[in-house]
């Protein structure tokens, strides 16, 4: 039987995955199940989305990951209000024209570009998670808002959780091959497992106030900033736009180790506060809402335990500064997707999923503390790094590198270099194994596509159509036996190949291979093995590499 179907079980009491949290990360997670076409339920005690504007920078890896689960367009759409907004300002008030810009462009140049056929895109959480609700919906993923997990148990073939009805009280029991922790920070899965953190832990608090002004557009002017730290010492804070015209949002430093409390802060407090740190003693200001929010740096000691896996806050927090958090969540639900696709699915053994945490976990720890470095050197408002903890005189610049060129050194890889950092100095994406795989532009039946259009739903394999390799024919009868999702294609300008490189591009050179080589990527885009040139036995040589990286063995 197969093992997504769920045939003869009561309906909605059986599911492959079961994910609890239905946020971004977990949203995320059922998206890339979905297209997958993974069955699963998710639970969320919340009645809907995200209703606060908040985490809204989507680097562009994570904007790849949606290009490829086809949500891209829809998401750019939502986004389309602050698609003007560019750069970071800070500065003593927005009166006059003092102040820096610490950078003004996202991707000056347009040097991106080379790199990536995606962009960064501005889409606050609350107008993004809609989208994914909406599209993993349509891919046929459970989604029980108002839905409460109340306790879980595991055993050695599936996990077993009470989950309750917040409308109506109802109990109902799930079970499941699997359970997916995306339920925040203050985890109760990760709780319940008994997991602990490493880290600083918390490092600063401050409070979201979310506001109307009619007038603070004409002070802003063009200055279309991403956010705005204001540095009056007597009202510090961070300014964003939510739709460049009314609606504004407002990070005040909140310090409740000083015993400062939440209900201090009334809408005349805020709303004065406002004032100072824009420089406009009589501004019209409209508090609509506030919400608390902590910046912490901390990483769960491991990110499973069984049949259970931590993703996304549950597993890290990061400050927001770079907004690496949110971006290392979805990146982190990818990555575990597709392993529990190939588990599921019969195409990989069981220790796939242990390449989940050696992978995933090291990227995370060297995230966190370049976002807590990133704090510093944009002097957040509320901030008092610990002595060492980096220095505006110290900014080392942009944060591309980690964005695209984090590696994964050990994991379901093979022939990566174990000697390497998970991040290097240089951004280097030249097809070593662990690493992202290039970025090439080719053509396809007349159409248009990156290299990264090619990789979601199986392992694929890259070789030339005028190479000796034989690496084509060796994918067709290693793929069979086991049946093993390994699409092949072969890149040239002859009419036995399935893809044509675009003008003045050398995709071999591009992946550190010859023509008589090959590249094999995984689902997640990742290079997991590559043969520069030759082999004496191709079929021999694929095989070995496909038991190694799938746990076949």
């Amino acid at each position: 039987m197969n093992r997504f179907d769920v045939a003869g079980e009561a309906a909605g009491h059986r599911t492959p995955v079961l994910i609890v949290g239905g946020s971004l990360v977990g949203l995320s997670t059922s998206l890339f199940l979905g297209r997958l076409g993974v069955p699963h339920t998710l639970v969320e005690r919340h009645a809907g989305t995200s209703i606060h504007p908040r985490g809204r920078g989507n680097n562009v890896r994570t904007m790849e990951l949606f290009r490829g689960a086809g949500v891209e367009r829809p998401i750019q759409e939502a986004a389309s209000v602050l698609a003007p907004n560019n750069g970071i300002l800070q500065t003593p008030s927005l009166v006059g024209d003092a102040g820096e810009w610490l950078f003004k462009e996202i991707d000056p140049g347009g040097g991106l570009a080379r790199f990536s056929p995606a962009g960064w895109c501005l889409c606050s959480q609350n107008d993004l998670e809609p989208v994914l609700r909406e599209r993993a919906r349509e891919l046929g993923g459970d989604l029980r808002f108002s839905t409460e997990l109340m306790s879980f148990e595991q055993d050695a073939e599936g996990v077993t959780a009470q989950v309750k009805s917040r409308d109506t009280g109802e109990h109902t029991t799930i079970r499941a091959d699997y359970l997916v922790a995306a339920d925040g920070p203050r985890s109760p899965v990760r709780e319940r497992l008994g997991i602990k953190q490493s880290g600083q832990g918390d490092l600063f608090h401050n409070v979201s106030i979310t506001f109307v002004s009619r007038g603070l557009a004409d002070v802003v002017g063009d200055r279309h900033f991403i956010v705005c730290y204001l540095t009056n010492p007597e009202a510090d804070g961070a300014l964003l736009p939510v739709d460049n015209r009314e609606r504004w949002v407002f990070h005040a430093p909140w310090h409740p180790e000083h015993g400062e409390t939440l209900e201090e802060f009334t809408d005349e407090r805020c709303r004065e506060h406002i004032r100072r740190a824009v420089g406009v003693p009589d501004l019209d200001v409209e508090i609509t809402g506030r919400a608390p929010w902590h910046a912490a740096e901390r990483i769960a000691e491991r990110y499973a335990d069984g049949r259970v896996f931590l993703v996304g806050d549950s597993a890290h927090e990061m400050p927001p500064t770079g907004a690496f958090g949110s971006n290392t969540g979805i990146q982190d639900a990818h990555n575990l997707a597709w392993k529990l696709s190939a588990v599921l699915g019969g195409w990989a053994g069981p220790d796939l999923l242990a390449s989940y945490d050696a992978e995933r976990r090291p990227v995370a720890e060297v995230t966190s503390a370049r976002a807590a470095a990133r704090s510093v050197e944009h002097s957040h408002p509320g901030y008092i790094p610990v002595p060492g903890a980096g220095s505006p005189q110290g900014r080392k610049g942009g944060i591309l590198n980690e964005v695209l060129g984090y590696r994964y050194p050990q994991g379901a890889v093979l022939g990566a270099d174990r000697t390497q950092p998970v991040v290097s100095d240089g951004l280097r994406l030249t097809g070593e194994p662990g690493s992202r795989a290039p970025h090439v532009w080719l053509n396809r039946a007349g159409t248009r596509v990156s290299t990264l259009d090619l990789y979601e739903r199986s392992l694929v394999l890259l070789s030339s159509e005028d190479g000796a390799g034989g690496w084509h024919s060796a994918a067709a009868r290693v793929g069979r036996q086991p049946a093993v999702p390994l699409d092949s294609y072969r890149i040239g300008d002859g009419p036995d190949a399935e893809l044509s490189p675009a003008s003045d591009t050398d995709w071999a050179q591009a992946h550190g291979v010859t023509t008589d080589g090959a590249v094999l990527v995984r689902p997640d885009g990742f290079v997991a093995w590559r043969s520069e040139g030759a082999s004496a036995d191709p079929v021999a040589a694929l095989r070995h590499a496909l038991t190694a990286i799938l746990g076949l063995g």
